[in-house]
């Protein structure tokens, strides 16, 4: 996290029971994590938060940050990435990273700004349903996970959806961490 938000003292995660810096972002993460339990039924067991992303591309390194990891009995169903502002521009982040973060495609990657969503089905892209109430509850996505196949990237895709997350995600928070941001 850049130096750029405003830091409000500390917070237990709800998830983790942890404790974490507080910013306006993570107060509306900490309110995705409880709309994902007490709403749409998932165990905070199966919601893995914070997960890193290590990419290397030509010799550099970054990490891009998935907010949630939703894993309904044991299997990765979705990744949520929470970014403020437009989810438009954030729909190819979210399915490069759905791409990338195992070996396996996880089936489906949602965008939030924690007002607004969008869920995409990961292999085609798509944009399959819109608004928060769309992020599928536990129990639906657990009988959606019983008709589900894995499918694999080959090589040659998954180093170019390693390229767009990187030019996406990595560049531009190096770009905002040394220009743009340290003058606001």
């Amino acid at each position: 996290m850049g130096t750029q938000h405003l830091i409000l003292g500390k917070t237990t995660d709800f998830i983790t029971g942890s404790t974490v810096t507080d910013t306006h972002d993570e107060r509306a993460r900490q309110k995705i994590a409880q709309f994902l339990v007490r709403e749409k039924g998932y165990e905070k067991t199966e919601i893995s938060p914070r997960v890193t992303l290590p990419l290397e591309l030509e010799g550099k390194t970054g990490n891009v940050q998935i907010d949630f990891v939703l894993k309904p009995g044991n299997k990765t169903f979705m990744l949520v990435l929470f970014r403020p502002g437009s989810l438009v521009s954030r729909r190819r982040t979210a399915i490069a990273a759905a791409r990338l973060l195992e070996d396996h495609v996880i089936p489906y990657s949602a965008v939030t700004n924690a007002e607004d969503a969008e869920i995409m089905e990961t292999v085609s892209g798509k944009v399959i349903s819109t608004g928060l109430e769309a992020v599928f509850a536990r129990a639906q996505a657990v009988e959606m996970l019983e008709d589900i196949e894995f499918s694999r990237l080959s090589e040659e895709r998954r180093e170019k959806e390693k390229r767009i997350l990187f030019a996406m995600e990595v560049l531009t928070q190096k770009e905002c961490d040394d220009y743009t941001c340290k003058n606001i």
